[in-house]
Formats: structure tokens, sequence, C-alpha cells
């Protein structure tokens, strides 16, 4: 098909051309002395992202949802009680994964569209009185729902209880796009991977530490081995890894700090809040309704939008793919046929999210949905001229 992909999912994103380039290179010795200054441009810029002054912060030839074992098996001791809000796909495979390793989960089951709630959370630790509780596991921005969770209105909460629990946060699909406070929400991890904010395929797990969960490291009895937080820390202490890095992904995102950092993320996080403005604005233009159940806590990342009663969103998208090369996301697990995902995180401008809204609208109307053709673009437009 003639013209370019519109690979509008919520990761992976599409990859700049700059990151493109800056991959494209030949493999080098990474035991050489002129590596370490290249490991630490790196290692001194991704805090900066996250707003992160003390702690550390650590990459893993990964994928994000592996830095959900190695945040856990580092800092939380065999059998270890956790609690975690479940309110979509991505915190439920989280929980999985903690169970899996042998933990103990103690869940607060919300519906799928809502946030974690922070009073649900603080009286579970107050009545914890006996401390057992070793993290609190969240999701900051759910990709099955399009729903981001308030990461300091939980810290608050934690707080209030008095409770010594690490907050452990998945930002996934948050960090590098929406903004994301490391320090000043009290966050003790925080997980992410290359393939969304930072525009580069999937194969990078990032990890980052605070002070307290650093302590935690040292204290850890769970076995470990490849996710090792102390061989990575000693390695990169002398500017190398404890095994062979993704080399590639290691330029680009070299890159992708520069770009984003250049761009600044109070802005990166402004784009991206005026591009979910639009789509917000075209989804009511639509008729239709997305998964967030209430405007404050709607995604600036990705929009999960409902099918009316008697569609299957599984129609839309696969016309939108075959008919006009678009690339939506899929509902997952509860809401499989019941929504489709617009992902408008990374490399993403208007002009661009105008075009594949387009897509969406014929997408939509082919499915059998009265949509009214340019009215759900035109809203978008109107919006991204007045917040030009």
């Amino acid at each position: 098909m003639a013209g370019r992909h519109f690979l509008q999912i919520p990761g992976p994103t599409p990859v700049p051309d700059r990151l493109q380039r800056a991959m494209h290179r030949q493999m080098e010795d990474h035991r050489s002395s002129t590596f370490p200054a290249f490991t630490r441009s790196i290692l001194s810029r991704l805090p900066q992202v996250v707003h992160q002054t003390r702690g550390e912060a650590f990459v893993f030839p990964a994928t994000g949802s592996a830095m959900w074992e190695a945040a856990l098996v580092n800092t939380i001791n065999p059998g270890g009680r956790l609690l975690a809000p479940r309110f979509g796909q991505f915190s439920h495979l989280f929980i999985q994964t903690a169970r899996n390793l042998g933990y103990q989960v103690e869940v607060l089951e919300e519906p799928w569209g809502e946030a974690a709630d922070p009073s649900r959370i603080e009286a579970a630790l107050v009545a914890d009185r006996a401390h057992e509780i070793q993290a609190v596991l969240l999701v900051h921005n759910e990709t099955a729902t399009g729903v981001t969770c308030d990461v300091a209105a939980v810290r608050a909460a934690m707080d209030r209880a008095g409770h010594p629990a690490l907050l452990m946060v998945d930002g996934v699909s948050s960090i590098a796009s929406l903004d994301f406070q490391f320090d000043r929400w009290g966050v003790d991890a925080a997980i992410t991977g290359s393939q969304k904010g930072f525009m580069l395929p999937a194969g990078l797990g990032i990890l980052y530490l605070s002070e307290k969960a650093l302590a935690r490291v040292d204290q850890c009895t769970m076995p470990r081995a490849y996710f090792d937080v102390r061989a990575m820390r000693a390695n990169n202490a002398q500017g190398y890894f404890p095994s062979t890095p993704a080399l590639s992904l290691l330029y680009g995102l070299d890159e992708a700090l520069t770009m984003l950092l250049d761009e600044g993320m109070a802005n990166v996080a402004a784009r991206h809040a005026r591009l979910a403005s639009g789509v917000r604005a075209a989804v009511h233009a639509w008729g239709l309704r997305s998964c967030a159940r209430r405007p404050e806590i709607a995604s600036n990342s990705l929009t999960a939008v409902m099918v009316p009663e008697g569609h299957d969103a599984r129609r839309v998208i696969e016309i939108a793919f075959s008919r006009y090369d678009i690339a939506l996301g899929s509902g997952l697990a509860e809401l499989a046929g019941k929504v489709f995902r617009i992902g408008h995180l990374g490399d993403m401008n208007a002009l661009t999210l105008a075009g594949a809204l387009g897509g969406v609208e014929m997408a939509l109307c082919d499915a059998g949905i009265d949509v009214p053709l340019g009215k759900g673009v035109g809203a978008a437009l109107a919006e991204w001229r007045v917040t030009a």
C-alpha cells in the first residue's frame, strides 16, 4: 500500500528517522577503555526524564515487563506480602508476575475504566499493623483502559498510614510521555521500557530505584541472577555492564535522551496533553465514549474507545488496518471486542494524529457505526488550533 503506515497502537511507537540513524552503527568492544564515557552519558541523563535526583537508574537488555521482576526480586524477600490495586490488564499482569515469583499479593479490585483508589490503599495499610506488607504495586498509566492514576495521592495515602512499604510504579506507557515526578511523588521503584515514550524498538528495560529501595537490595534474600542489581550497580560504577549490552538500542537511547531533554520534559508532557485533548474531542464528536470513566483520569498517552452495543471493535481494527493502513490497539481480556485503542505517544504531532483520526473515522463508518465523516477530525483540529 502506497504512503506511510500509521502505527497508532500504544506501543511500540514509531521510531523517528533520527533514532534509526543513531542505531545504524557497527558493533564495538563494550569492554574498551573508551566505552565508559558512553555508558555514563546515558546513565547520567536517564534520571532527568523522571526528575530523579536521589537513587540510581539501571538499563537491562530486557523489556518493561521484565522490570516488574527485577524490581521485585531485588527488594522483596521470598514470600513477602504485597498490596496492589487491579483495574486493567497490566495491573493484573504485574500482580501475576509477583504471584509467580511466590509473593503473597493482597488485591484491591477496581472496575476497569477506574483508577486506583488511594483511600482503599490507605485503609489496607492502616490495617497492616505489623507492617508485613513490603510494597505497593501501582500502574501509573493503565494501557488497557487509558486510565492514569494519581501517584502523588497514593504516596500521600501511604504517608498518612505511616507505613514503610515501598511504592513500586509501572510507568511503561507514561515515562518519557507524561509528567513523572520520581522524587516529589516519593516513588521507590519506577519501571519502563524503550518502546513507548523513548521511541525505540522493544529490548531495553529501565529501572529507577530510590535510596530506600537500594538499601533493600543489599538486605534482600530473594535469589536472583540476570536481574541482580548488585552486579549491574558494580559494573555501572566503572562504566560497564555485567553482560553484553544491547549496543544498537543503547546508541538509540543516547540519542532519544538528547531529543527528549532538548525539548524539555515539561514540554513533552504538555505536547502529549494537547494531543490527547484533540483525540478526546474527536471521540465526543463521534458520539462515542472512552473507557476512562472520569475526565480527570483519562490518559494523555492513549485513548481506549468504546464501540456501541452490538458492534465488535475487532472489526473496526481489521478494517482500519486492511483498508486504510492504520494499526489500532485491540481490547485486552474483558475488553476484547469492546474497545479499540488509539496510541498518541512518542514521536507524534497534530498533523500525524489528524491523519490517524481520519482513518479511524472511515473505519468506523465502514464497520456500520453511525459516525458523521469529518466531524471528529474537525473537532480535533479545532481543539489543536485553540491550543497551538
